[in-house]
Formats: C-alpha cells, sequence, structure tokens
C-alpha cells in the first residue's frame, strides 16, 4: 500500500505543481468563479473529477503494467526457486551418496582395522606361545622383540631385555655381534649349532629383514639338549651292544687257548715234582715261575668270565643284588690284576671301606656294576701311581651309605687329580687330553664313558665327581633301590 502511495503521489505531483504555479493558478482559479466572484463549485467538482479519473486511469495503467512486470519476475523467481531447490536436491543426493560411500569406507576401515588387530594379536599369540626363543634386533643390536620362550630359556624378562642391546642385557647369548652382522650384510640366513659348557646345545636360526625404514634380524634358538642326549644315548646303546656281542667273542676266543695254558702249566708242574736229578733250588724257581704263570692265567680267565658275564646281561628284569658284595670283589680283582712292572702294586694300597650296616639290597646287574667299580679303581689307581713318588701314603677310600631311598657310593684317591679339561670331558665316549698319535696305545684307565653309559642307562642313576689336581678325586654314584627293576 504504501508503494501504492507513493507511485500516485508520483503522477499527481507535476499536476499539483502545475495548479499551484503562479501564472497557471491565476488562470485556473479565474476560471472556476463566476464574474461576480463567487466559485463555480460544478467546474471545480467535474474538473477535479476529471483529474482523478486521469490519475486513476493512469494508476490503474501503470498497475497494469507492473502487475505483468511482476509476474513475470515471480515466475522468474519461481523457475530460480525450483532451478535452486532441483539443484539442492540433487545436492542433497549427491551428498547423501557421498555420506553412504563415506559411511561403506569408514566401515570397511574398521573392517580392516579390527582384521589387522585380530591378525596382529593371532601373530603376538604365535610368537609368545612358540617353545623357541625369539629375538628381533634393528641394525644397532637394540632387541625389538624379546618372546616367552626368550623368558623361560634366559631367566630375564622382556621389559628388562627390549629397548636395550642384546649382548648388554643377556652376555651369555650364544650369538656374536659379528655373526649378526654377517647376516646383515648378506642378506642371507644363517644356521649356527652352539654347545655351552658341553651341557646344553643349541640350533640358531638368523634371518635378516628388511623392512620400509629399518633392517633388522630375528634370531631365533632351539634348545636340542634333549634330543642330542637321546642321540648320544642311542649311538652309545648301539655301540655298547656292538661291544657286549664283540666281548663275548673274544672273551670265548680269548678263553680257550688260556684254558689249554693253564693245563699245561698244571701239567709241568705236576712233572717238575716227580723231576730227578735237579738241584733244589733250580727247582724251587721253576715251580715259582709255574705257578706265577697259573695265577696271571687264573686271572685273564676271571677277566674273560667278567667279559662273558656282561654280554650275557642284557636281561629286563635286574635281580637284588648285594652291593658291598659286589664292592669287595671289585676289589679282589683289583688287587689281583692291577700293578705296575718293577712298580707299584693294587694291593699295597692302603684301602678304607666303609659300609654302612644293614644296607638295603639293589636292584642291579652284578657283573656291570663290577665292571664300573673296577674302571673307578683302576682309574684310581693309575692316578696314584702318576703322583709317585710322594709323601703321603697311597690310599683309596670306599664309602657306601643309605640315603633318600637310594645308595650313595664314593670311591675317593689321593692321587693326582684331574685337570678342568679331563674333568669336563672324562665321561665323553673316547676323551684324551693328549695329541693323537696313531701309533700311541689305548689308555682305558682315562676313559669312563662305559662306565657313565652301565649307571645312567642300565641303572638309572647318576655318576659325578669332584677333583683336584693336588688332592685327588671322588667319584660319587648314585643308585635308587626303590626305582623300577626293569630297564
Amino acid at each position: 500500500m504504501d508503494k501504492f502511495n507513493f507511485t500516485l503521489f508520483r503522477l499527481a505531483a507535476p499536476v499539483i505543481l502545475a495548479l499551484y504555479s503562479h501564472p497557471a493558478a491565476a488562470g485556473l482559479l479565474n476560471y472556476f468563479k463566476f464574474e461576480d466572484g463567487s466559485t463555480k463549485w460544478q467546474y471545480i467538482a467535474n474538473w477535479s473529477s476529471g483529474i482523478l479519473i486521469l490519475l486513476l486511469s493512469i494508476t490503474g495503467h501503470h498497475l497494469f503494467f507492473s502487475r505483468r512486470a511482476l509476474k513475470e519476475i515471480n515466475d522468474e523467481l519461481e523457475q530460480r526457486v525450483q532451478e535452486r531447490t532441483a539443484n539442492l536436491n540433487e545436492s542433497n543426493r549427491k551428498l547423501h551418496q557421498a555420506n553412504e560411500l563415506l559411511e561403506g569406507e569408514i566401515a570397511g576401515h574398521r573392517d580392516t582395522t579390527h582384521r589387522l588387530h585380530a591378525s596382529e594379536t593371532y601373530i603376538k599369540s604365535i610368537l609368545e606361545s612358540m617353545p623357541l626363543m625369539l629375538v628381533g634386533l634393528n641394525k644397532e643390536g637394540v632387541v625389538t622383540q624379546w618372546n616367552k620362550g626368550a623368558e623361560k630359556l634366559t631367566g630375564l624378562p622382556a621389559e628388562k631385555a627390549l629397548n636395550c642391546v642384546l649382548w648388554e642385557a643377556y652376555p651369555i647369548i650364544p650369538v656374536t655381534s659379528e655373526e649378526v652382522n654377517a647376516a646383515l650384510l648378506d642378506h642371507k640366513t644363517h644356521s649356527l649349532r652352539r654347545t655351552q659348557r658341553t651341557q646344553f646345545h643349541y640350533e640358531i636360526t638368523l634371518y635378516p629383514l628388511q623392512g620400509a625404514g629399518d633392517t633388522g634380524v630375528v634370531i631365533l634358538i632351539d634348545d636340542v639338549t634333549q634330543q642330542v642326549l637321546s642321540e648320544n644315548k642311542l649311538i652309545q646303546k648301539d655301540k655298547m651292544s656292538a661291544m657286549g656281542e664283540l666281548a663275548s667273542i673274544m672273551a670265548h676266543d680269548i678263553n680257550l687257548p688260556l684254558q689249554a695254558i693253564i693245563k699245561d702249566v698244571q701239567l709241568a708242574l705236576d712233572k717238575a715234582n716227580h723231576i730227578d736229578g735237579v738241584e733244589p733250588e733250580s727247582l724251587l724257581k721253576l715251580t715259582h715261575y709255574l705257578r706265577d704263570a697259573e695265577e696271571r692265567s687264573q686271572q685273564a680267565v676271571a677277566i674273560t668270565h667278567n667279559l662273558l658275564e656282561f654280554s650275557r646281561s642284557e636281561r629286563d628284569i635286574k635281580p637284588s643284588i648285594n652291593i658291598t658284595e659286589v664292592m669287595d670283589h671289585a676289589l679282589e680283582m683289583a688287587e689281583d690284576t692291577f700293578s705296575i712292572p718293577n712298580g707299584l702294586k693294587f694291593s699295597q694300597i692302603e684301602v678304607l671301606r666303609d659300609y654302612e650296616v644293614d644296607l638295603p639290597q639293589a636292584p642291579g646287574f652284578a657283573s656291570e656294576l663290577q665292571q664300573v667299580f673296577l674302571s673307578l679303581l683302576r682309574h684310581s689307581f693309575y692316578a696314584i701311581v702318576a703322583n709317585q713318588p710322594s709323601e703321603r701314603i697311597p690310599r683309596i677310600s670306599i664309602n657306601v651309605s643309605n640315603c633318600y631311598d637310594a645308595l650313595w657310593i664314593k670311591i675317593k684317591h689321593n692321587g693326582l687329580g684331574l685337570s678342568s679339561e679331563e674333568h669336563q670331558f672324562i665321561f665323553e665316549p673316547y676323551f684324551s687330553n693328549e695329541p693323537y698319535n696313531p701309533g700311541a696305545e689305548y689308555d682305558a684307565g682315562k676313559r669312563l664313558s662305559f662306565s657313565y653309559f652301565i649307571i645312567t642307562e642300565h641303572h638309572h642313576g647318576e655318576i659325578a665327581l669332584t677333583s683336584d689336581p693336588e688332592i685327588g678325586t671322588t667319584f660319587h654314584i648314585q643308585l635308587d633301590y626303590k626305582h623300577t627293576a626293569r630297564r
């Protein structure tokens, strides 16, 4: 309405101004008056009506054209609104599609993240549950992985090993930094085998890794100690079986000529007693030599008898035996057998026996244990001989006692003790601390692998030793008499 009044005022303003201008106003006023000066109201009314009609016509014409313009503007605005609405709807549709795509991508990322996390957890679980020792290193040798197997094998928790240089965190690891660097430089897998203190055996594999920004190496250490020990036991058992068969054959073959020799010596003794015309002194010497030959032959027969007993001892059930009787028998054989020509004899060594009373019997093979005791007495005898002459009285002390359902046997001598290397390898097969000499005689007195095998494998016992080069050596044997009597 305000806009319409403004438009009407704009159209009427020229007319009003024309009326109020001085020349026009004067002529127009005279037209509306009579000669007597009275006003012609009819003229004024008609003129005003005409003017009003004119103004209304102009206004109507203006409104008509204005309405068309407004309609065109309205139509244009409606078209623009429709276009904008269509564009907005299209934008909303595309935004909705984009949102759906984005939600799908987010869901895919979530699924990928979940699977990656599950995969990492699974791989970590595998690494943690591996029985092998797994160690991850970067190129500086700093520990990046330390699994449960590493904790169990080393006793070092992961929090103390991670982010530390490996050889500072665990100095005795059987891998050197040079070997790790060699694997990194070669970019090849390296396989190693290590033995620590001859007691622990490890198989080691080095895997070099090439990451996106850093290099490193994975160390796998497998403790194969039990496997190596089992393999060695099988090898030793096969050797012992072969030795048993060989001992049986040799003992049988040696026993035949020995029996013939003994028979000839006995016949010679009988005839010597009936020889006439021989000086008594010469006859006495001849008789002494023949009796000595007969005694030595009997010793050889006893040795072959032990060999035959050993070869026939492959039985399933162990009989109950008296350990002290077996020990005494071994001492008797040692006195009859061990001697140095023109030197010390075993019978000249002071033997101290300390047997606990009422000892229980133990399941075992008497011939095998007698062979063990004889080997230890032989070792003690030659150790005492190696320490002669000495101000000390040559002495061997034997103690047999009962403790914790087991028989404990100690054989101690005051001869020359073992070096650290001999102490470490004396129970190994064919050990010798002397340079190899093809013509040298096999020193059986220094080899105790056979005795170790009999005690640990055939009798499920334990054998160890303590030694000092200046004091002597003590052998410790434990036999569980409540252990099953089967092999």
